[in-house]
């Protein structure tokens, strides 16, 4: 699947706070938080780097999008996920124009990948 992502060169936990912060001046909020690594330790007792899955939503563009087709609803929230890598955190988004492919979703689809791109752009210039 393709992605919008990024490495940068700073710990997930402040990684985390930045591409909040970018997501907030794009529209879009985090509803939902998955620490992957923390429920593998819990429940398989295994060890991974940091990974971590924020449920992103801005909420004019689920609307207009399950307005199109009700069934979008089962790709809602947008993923973003943070992973330790060797040297940073890598942050990658679902590329929503990969999610709603269509001509009835392509307007859409390549204003929230603006958005998402614009996002990622202002994590990488901190």
């Amino acid at each position: 699947m393709k992605a919008i992502e990024t490495t940068i060169a700073v710990p997930l936990a402040e990684a985390e706070a930045t591409i909040r912060a970018a997501l907030k001046e794009q529209g879009f909020g985090v509803l939902s938080e998955i620490d992957v690594a923390t429920i593998f330790k819990e429940k398989l007792g295994v060890d991974r780097p940091s990974l971590k899955i924020l449920g992103a939503c801005n909420p004019n563009f689920a609307y207009r999008a399950l307005m199109i087709d009700p069934t979008v609803s089962l790709m809602l929230p947008c993923n973003v996920v943070l992973e330790t890598v060797a040297g940073g955190t890598h942050i990658a988004i679902a590329d929503p124009r990969e999610l709603m492919p269509g001509e009835e979703f392509a307007d859409l689809a390549s204003e929230a990948a603006r958005q998402l791109t614009a996002a990622i752009a202002a994590v990488e210039s901190m």
